[in-house]
């Protein structure tokens, strides 16, 4: 068994655990609520955050410096994965992941990121966590940050133009949400940095921008949008799907996706969380991430529909240096805990992140698992939960967790995992070991690609991370055979397009691990 039950609140005893939660929190906690309709398969809810580190969630670093209560007390009733990491250091990648449980790296995106005017990135013809929920009876909703490419109509049939200037904002988007099985869409095109700054409901607009902003980038936007509204009409937008759905009297499941734009830039918190967190702006803007999942939980709980619902909640990377590191270091707190590197980076601090299941009934209040996940493993786990078989054309990459979740794991699920930086840096981690594939960063800390830092390293990284968790001592040099080994598997999961067992599959373009 790898896991271990023990209270996840480190610096309460479950007998404080309420103190400290906001009333949202604990009426979504409270003991004796009667129960709503209680469907035969159960309601998922999937929150993901947006640059969020792992060492920001206090349950997952006690020596952390931002208040998480909400998220705390989530572990305490559940479970917590401390080996947990995105299926990339960056966004898009790691969103295709967890929506179709097929890494990103197969498709057009060698590296980097989509923008707010991108091409979409998911094949309609392929089955996600959506449409397999969808056809198995869920209502399928998709509420936040969408940053997987639309196809956006334009005035002159060409493809959109990075300014957005040949865009029919009053024409219908096609390949969005709705073509790959959400029922019900409402959020932002990409990051919240990246125009237009306009909302998108199913497959249109909300008006038509006749002005610009600049939230980093500068770029079209109505005039109505502001980059501070954007997390709270999320939130709403969350619970008012809840609402709706207690509402509707059915048994019906739902699935519930809610991929936030924060802590990600612009870090911009509302004036309620100004100033709360005592470090700066990116620690106010986590405790309002920590406030989002409480409302979301606490709907839940309003209507009875905790008891029989699957919630997660986790973040899409590590923590972008725009938090400010050394500002946060000098009060004590460090988004990458005791690992090496941030966002983008090949490191463990750019793709382990903090990760949480709550299930009633199912999952062991107050437990971790230390096995290595990955997020792509959403879709084999909700097959496994409807009772599906995945054809061979689907999940190439997704790993069901339900063993790990319901205490029947009796050894490793994955056989192996692969990483990827935002420079398209490979990594592959098995057991202790971890190769990487480039002799710095593969991102944006020290040493960076083609920096003078990263001159004369070794072309190859080998850790051992039960000894060396903040990778420092590169062992290639003494265990040659390790990384001929692990070379060798890695690029077995390039040849067959798929990295779980299964008929071969094919790549969307040709692969270098190099």
């Amino acid at each position: 068994m790898h896991i271990t039950r023990r209270l996840f609140l480190q610096k309460a005893g479950a007998g404080a655990a309420a103190s400290i939660l906001a009333p949202g929190a604990q009426a979504a906690m409270a003991p004796g609520k009667q129960p709503g309709p209680r469907a035969s398969k159960p309601n998922i809810v999937y929150i993901l955050a947006d640059d969020m580190g792992y060492g920001d969630v206090q349950c997952f670093n006690k020596d952390g410096k931002i208040a998480t209560p909400n998220m705390d007390r989530l572990a305490a009733s559940g479970m917590a994965f401390t080996d947990a990491h995105s299926g990339s250091a960056v966004c898009t990648p790691t969103r295709y992941g967890v929506l179709t449980g097929r890494y990103a790296w197969r498709t057009r995106l060698a590296h980097g990121v989509l923008l707010g005017y991108s091409r979409h990135l998911i094949d309609p013809a392929r089955m996600t966590v959506a449409s397999l929920l969808k056809a198995n009876g869920y209502h399928t909703a998709g509420i936040g940050k969408w940053h997987l490419g639309l196809d956006l109509p334009t005035t002159d049939g060409k493809e959109a133009a990075g300014d957005g200037a040949n865009v029919d904002f009053a024409a219908p988007i096609a390949n969005g949400p709705l073509a790959v099985g959400f029922d019900y869409y409402y959020g932002i095109s990409a990051s919240l940095d990246m125009p237009p700054y306009v909302y998108v409901h199913n497959d249109r607009f909300v008006g038509v921008p006749t002005t610009t902003r600049t939230y980093l980038r500068k770029g079209l936007a109505t005039e109505d949008f502001q980059a501070v509204d954007v997390l709270p009409v999320i939130t709403a937008k969350a619970v008012e799907y809840i609402d709706r759905r207690a509402a509707a009297g059915t048994d019906k499941p739902f699935f519930l996706y809610v991929p936030l734009n924060a802590p990600h830039t612009p870090i911009m918190p509302t004036r309620p969380f100004q100033d709360a967190s005592g470090l700066n702006a990116y620690g106010d803007f986590v405790m309002q991430v920590d406030d989002t999942v409480g409302q979301i939980l606490a709907a839940l709980g309003r209507h009875g529909l905790a008891e029989n619902t699957l919630v997660i909640m986790t973040s899409d990377n590590g923590c972008s240096p725009q938090a400010n590191f050394p500002e946060l270091a000098a009060k004590g707190h460090h988004p990458s805990y005791v690992f090496r590197g941030y966002k983008a980076d090949i490191f463990e601090g750019g793709h382990r992140i903090p990760f949480i299941a709550r299930w009633p009934g199912h999952v062991k209040p107050g437990t971790t698992c230390d096995q290595t996940t990955c997020l792509t493993d959403l879709l084999a786990t909700c097959a496994a939960i409807v009772g599906v078989t995945l054809p061979d054309a689907a999940g190439e990459d997704s790993v069901n967790l339900l063993p790990v979740l319901t205490g029947a794991d009796d050894g490793p699920l994955r056989e192996a995992t692969v990483h990827h930086s935002a420079k398209g840096a490979f990594s592959l981690r098995q057991g202790k070991w971890k190769l990487e594939l480039c002799p710095g960063s593969g991102g944006w800390s020290d040493p960076k690609p083609g920096s003078k830092e990263e001159e004369g390293l070794p072309g190859v990284q080998l850790y051992d991370l039960t000894a060396d968790i903040s990778e420092r001592r590169n062992l290639q040099a003494e265990n040659p055979d390790v990384v001929a080994r692990l070379t060798k598997l890695l690029q077995s999961y390039v040849d067959k397009g798929r990295s779980t067992p299964g008929a071969p599959q094919k790549n969307d373009r040709e692969v270098s691990i190099r």
